[in-house]
C-alpha cells in the first residue's frame, strides 16, 4: 500500500520540505534507502547518509538543517525517533487487522468465551472457560489452558502457552515460544536423596501493556500469583520464578534470571544476563549493568554492576584495575626481593 508524504506528515504533525506528492510503500535504514522507502535521521553519527541515500522520505528533527544539497523530501517532526517509532506502531496494527476469522483446525471449547473481531490461527486450543477479549489475535499452535482471561487488544504469536488460570490484561504481546504459568521451581529433598515435587498451584498475573519475548518463561506462584505490573517489557530468554512481582515499566534484556520471591520496583532496567538471588527486593529506578548478580537488597536510584553488583563507580574502578594486575604482581616481586636484600645486607 503506498501512502503520500503529505499524509504521513498531517499524522505526524510533521513539516514537509521537497516533494510532499512522493509516495512511499514500506521503510528502510537511512543507510539502505531505496526509492519508494521512508527512512529517519535520529543519531548525528548517521547525518552523512542523508546526503547519499536512496529513500523517497526521511524523518528529521524539526532543528535538522543540512549542509549539503539532498535529493530526499524531509518530514520535520519535533522527534524523528518516537515518530518513526508511531509510523511502525500503526504499520503493525494495519497488518494485524488483516488476521481475522477461526481458521481450522482449531479447538475452542464450546464453555469459552470470545471476543468479536478475533484471530484463532490453525491447530491453535483455546480450553474450558477460558475468557478472550476482543481484537485478539492467537496465532497457529498456541495453547490458552483452563480458566485463562486474555483481556483487549492482545497478540499471542505462533507456539506460545499460557497454562491454567492465568490472566492477562489489555494490549499485552507474547512473543512466540513463551511459556506464561509454568511450574516453579520446587523440590524438597528427601532422606534419600531424592526431591519431592512440591506442586505449585498459583497463577501468573500480567497487567496491561506487558511484552513478553520468545522463550522467556514465567513461572506461576506456588500458592498465590506471579505478578508481572502494567508496561513490563521482557527481552527473549527471560526467566521468571515463582512468586515474583515486578513493578510497573521495568525491562529487562536476554538471558536476565530471577528467582522465587523477588520484589523488583518501578522503571528498573537490567541488562543481559542478569541473575537476581531469591527472597530479595530491588528498588525503584535500579539500574543493573549486563551480567551483574544481585545478591541482596537495593535501594531506590542505585546503579549496579559486577558480581556480586556493587555501585557502578567503584565497579569501574576496580575493573580499571585488573589490566594491570599482572604489572602489580611484578613490582610487587620486585619490591619483595629488594626489602629482602636490604634485610640481608644489614644483618
Amino acid at each position: 500500500m503506498d501512502f503520500k508524504v503529505t499524509d504521513i506528515a498531517a499524522f505526524l504533525n510533521g513539516e514537509i520540505v521537497g516533494d510532499g506528492d512522493a509516495k512511499v510503500s514500506t521503510v528502510s535504514k537511512i543507510e539502505e534507502g531505496k526509492p519508494g522507502t521512508l527512512a529517519f535521521l535520529a543519531n548525528k553519527k548517521y547525518e552523512n547518509f542523508i546526503y547519499e541515500t536512496k529513500a523517497s522520505a526521511v524523518l528529521v528533527n524539526r532543528d535538522f538543517t543540512p549542509r549539503a544539497e539532498i535529493s530526499c523530501t524531509l518530514i520535520k517532526v519535533d522527534d524523528a525517533y518516537q515518530a518513526f517509532a508511531s509510523l511502525l506502531d500503526l504499520y503493525v496494527q494495519a497488518k494485524a487487522s488483516s488476521k481475522m476469522g477461526i481458521e481450522q483446525p482449531s479447538f475452542i471449547a464450546e464453555n469459552a468465551t470470545i471476543g468479536e473481531e478475533i484471530y484463532v490461527g490453525a491447530f491453535a486450543y483455546i480450553g474450558k472457560k477460558a475468557k478472550v477479549g476482543n481484537n485478539v489475535k492467537i496465532y497457529p499452535q498456541v495453547h490458552v489452558g483452563e480458566n485463562v482471561t486474555i483481556g483487549d487488544d492482545c497478540i499471542l504469536y505462533a507456539g506460545a502457552k499460557i497454562y491454567d488460570d492465568c490472566v492477562i490484561g489489555n494490549r499485552c504481546i507474547i512473543h512466540s515460544g513463551a511459556v506464561i504459568g509454568s511450574d516453579g521451581f520446587g523440590f524438597a529433598p528427601q532422606k534419600d536423596g531424592s526431591y519431592k515435587k512440591i506442586h505449585q498451584i498459583g497463577n501468573v498475573i500480567l497487567e496491561d501493556d506487558v511484552e513478553v519475548g520468545a522463550n522467556t518463561t514465567i513461572d506461576c506462584g506456588t500458592m498465590g500469583s506471579t505478578i508481572i505490573h502494567k508496561g513490563v517489557k521482557f527481552d527473549n530468554l527471560v526467566q521468571v520464578a515463582h512468586n515474583v512481582e515486578i513493578g510497573e515499566h521495568s525491562v529487562f534484556a536476554a538471558h536476565t534470571g530471577i528467582a522465587g520471591s523477588v520484589k523488583i520496583g518501578s522503571n528498573c532496567m537490567f541488562g543481559g544476563q542478569v541473575g537476581v538471588a531469591g527472597h530479595i527486593t530491588v528498588g525503584n529506578n535500579v539500574m543493573v549493568g549486563a551480567q551483574s548478580g544481585i545478591t541482596g537488597n537495593t535501594k531506590d536510584g542505585e546503579k549496579l554492576l559486577g558480581s556480586p553488583a556493587i555501585d557502578i563507580r567503584n565497579a569501574l574502578r576496580a575493573y580499571s584495575l585488573i589490566k594491570d594486575l599482572p604489572e602489580f604482581r611484578k613490582d610487587l616481586i620486585q619490591l619483595k626481593k629488594q626489602v629482602n636484600s636490604d634485610t640481608e645486607n644489614k644483618q
